[in-house]
């Protein structure tokens, strides 16, 4: 049975001690709660589904975000948090101050609800309450604070939004590559004709040694991807050329493996050359709009295709695991498949 007793302060304190359990205590305004807190208490301790519940009561979001870019946020990729930080930044503003218990489902909905109401991306919001999921996981599972449940398992994720086709014209090519070259730093023009004639990720062209790349047998083994898996990539005579020049670049530092470098961090560590002040002024230059980087990808699978590669040569040039997400990459331009027939017939 539960001891009750009045504290100094007028409030009423319930102590639980069982066999097999830690005590438990809890102090209330009133001794009703205080009791119906101890029966309740009780009950489940009996059922053997008592969790201690004060944890989750003081710990709140913008605490367990901490805890979760502490202990978990590095043992992902660089991209990736980098993508958690920004992720946990919102989420903080909007919930942080929450206790990890007052979470339901409504609130996590209501949040939900208010970002696709101020416009935001129907991916974007997935992707925030993918990190807020694995938050309360991590919390669950591993910190053990008394959570019954995950919120975010009893509410609907936005769907996916729809796949990008953004391809790049003849015209568009040669303007960007123009503009390019035109940047004081040669390296940007290299890597987008590099991503076009390889299908590589940026990251993964940002990542390349110089121990990467066989130029006589034409390949470049890529150690770190996206989805973990080393892949080899078949180089093209483009491909050649463009590493060439990258590799005969004038002002390339002794001790840099790097092809693409950047400079150096304010710990005297040089990381892949930072592409994006250079693209966004590139594409002002060029006259370009609503294109990213990544988009280089999608167009380098598109020419692979329309090449006359299978769908298992292309998912072993560009990585992809699945021959449904290989086929979200692909856009075949509809005139192009008109001569194809036309060459056929």
């Amino acid at each position: 049975m539960a001891t009750l007793t009045k504290t100094s302060a007028g409030r009423w304190k319930a102590v639980i001690r069982r066999t097999g359990w830690p005590t438990s205590s809890k102090t209330w305004r009133t001794k009703r709660d205080a009791e119906d807190w101890a029966r309740r208490t009780e009950d489940e301790m009996a059922r053997g589904v008592f969790q201690r519940r004060a944890p989750a009561e003081r710990l709140t979001l913008s605490g367990a975000i901490d805890r979760y870019l502490r202990e978990v946020t590095p043992t992902k990729k660089a991209s990736t948090q980098t993508g958690d930080k920004a992720k946990a930044k919102k989420l903080r503003k909007a919930l942080g101050q929450y206790s990890l218990v007052a979470i339901t489902p409504d609130v996590v909905a209501d949040y939900r609800d208010r970002q696709l109401d101020e416009h935001k991306s129907r991916d974007t919001v997935r992707l925030q309450l993918a990190l807020l999921s694995h938050i309360f996981e991590i919390a669950i599972k591993e910190w053990r604070i008394g959570l019954w449940a995950n919120p975010c398992r009893a509410i609907r994720s936005p769907k996916p939004g729809k796949p990008r086709d953004r391809r790049l014209d003849a015209d568009e090519e040669q303007r960007l590559l123009i503009a390019a070259k035109g940047q004081s730093n040669p390296m940007l023009a290299l890597m987008i004709r590099l991503a076009l004639a390889t299908a590589m990720r940026v990251g993964e062209i940002q990542r390349l040694h110089r121990s990467d790349i066989d130029l006589e047998r034409r390949i470049a083994l890529l150690r770190d991807t996206k989805n973990n898996q080393a892949r080899a990539v078949p180089l093209s005579s483009e491909a050649i050329r463009v590493l060439r020049e990258a590799l005969d670049n004038p002002v390339r530092p002794i001790d840099c493996d790097l092809i693409f470098f950047g400079e150096p961090g304010r710990d005297g560590t040089r990381s892949g050359f930072e592409y994006g002040p250079s693209w966004r002024q590139a594409k002002r230059d060029a006259g370009i709009t609503d294109l990213r980087f990544h988009d280089l990808r999608h167009e380098a699978v598109s020419r692979l295709v329309e090449l006359g590669l299978s769908d298992q040569e292309v998912a072993a040039i560009s990585g992809h695991r699945s021959m449904q997400m290989l086929r979200r990459y692909t856009h075949l331009r509809a005139e192009d498949l008109v001569k194809r027939l036309d060459s056929l017939g």
